[in-house]
């Protein structure tokens, strides 16, 4: 499921494989954190919005769509572990498959943080929370038109994801092995819209809304409120760009690189930007883990039926209750003197 087509490798004689330790030690130990967080954040978000489906707000139908999408994100992790120690184990299909439900979800997850990056500005900036934009039924046919512009776009990688030996090595791999100019052409498309669909298309969007948003509240005369708001919106913008920027620079780098717009690397260089690339790309999945308490754990709703949900277990039951005082606490703190973001979770 990785993004090396042929032509583009570099192999340094008589070494052993610089990417060795790489592959074996420091990706299995950050994709296996990322995914038990990002499991347990998601799953428990998902969970309390489930038990609620029937009655659920405008944010709490995109923060459904994001955590479904970042769970099916998480669940490729453990196969991208084992090609990197083991080699590719799952054969053709699984290759395909998860590789197009990697770029489905990397994309959907993006543009639905756009999404509610962009109802929180109609619902501030606008204050007219019946808009039609944001009605229930147009925003779940929104969530449904982003599944399936997304998933066009990454349905070309089921075509040209195969399965064949790595070079000098006995080992599988699932790559863009076969197709020659097309693979190359499809790679070069697909980091394109990477690029621009996962990054900064909702970079942009979610900059003017939330710079928008904090406009708007600076000029209000609800100082506790607009404080949390305003340090709210700023987060949700800078950890996007924290944990994406640095994988999309590398990924340009590389991509110059193959279009041979930069010179050709030595494999000492190669095997650098390849670690980078590895690198980088564990910062951006770990976004996965940052979503659930970023858009829900912070909110007082939130944590109150989350709450609810865990104290049905009798063994968490003695060890919550303190915690549920005082999060009531907080809840009728913060419910006294929120208004505009009342309908939400955040």
């Amino acid at each position: 499921m990785t993004e090396q087509p042929d032509g583009v490798q570099y192999i340094c004689e008589n070494e052993k494989n610089p990417l060795h330790l790489f592959h074996t030690v420091f990706r299995p130990l950050v994709y296996g954190v990322v995914f038990l967080l990002g499991l347990t954040g998601n799953g428990l978000l998902l969970t309390v919005l489930l038990k609620r489906r029937s009655n659920l707000r405008i944010t709490e139908i995109y923060l459904l769509h994001l955590a479904l999408a970042d769970l099916l994100l998480l669940f490729t992790l453990p196969f991208a572990i084992t090609q990197g120690a083991a080699g590719w184990l799952f054969g053709t299909f699984l290759c395909k498959l998860l590789g197009l439900i990697n770029r489905l979800n990397l994309m959907c997850g993006s543009l639905l943080l756009a999404c509610i990056g962009f109802d929180r500005y109609l619902a501030i900036v606008h204050a007219i929370p019946s808009l039609q934009a944001r009605r229930p039924r147009t925003v779940h046919l929104t969530c449904v038109l982003l599944w399936l512009i997304c998933l066009s776009v990454a349905i070309p990688n089921m075509v040209f994801l195969s399965v064949r030996k790595e070079v000098n090595s006995t080992r599988l791999s699932c790559d863009y092995h076969n197709y020659g100019i097309h693979a190359s052409n499809w790679l070069l498309t697909s980091r394109f819209l990477t690029h621009l669909l996962c990054f900064f298309l909702p970079l942009v969007i979610m900059g003017y809304c939330y710079t928008s948003i904090i406009i708007t509240l600076c000029q209000s005369q609800r100082s506790l409120e607009k404080q949390g708001a305003i340090r709210l919106a700023l987060l949700v913008t800078v950890v996007f760009c924290l944990c994406w920027l640095p994988y999309n620079i590398t990924v340009f780098t590389h991509t110059l690189v193959v279009l041979g717009v930069m010179p050709k690397l030595d494999c000492h260089a190669h095997d650098s930007l390849n670690r980078a690339l590895i690198v980088t790309e564990s910062i951006g999945f770990s976004h996965c883990c940052l979503n659930p308490i970023l858009y829900a754990f912070i909110g007082v709703r939130f944590r109150r039926d989350l709450l609810q949900l865990l104290a049905k277990t009798k063994c968490l039951r003695a060890c919550l209750s303190g915690l549920q005082r005082k999060s009531l606490n907080r809840m009728s703190i913060t419910e006294a003197i929120t208004t505009t973001t009342s309908n939400q979770y955040i």
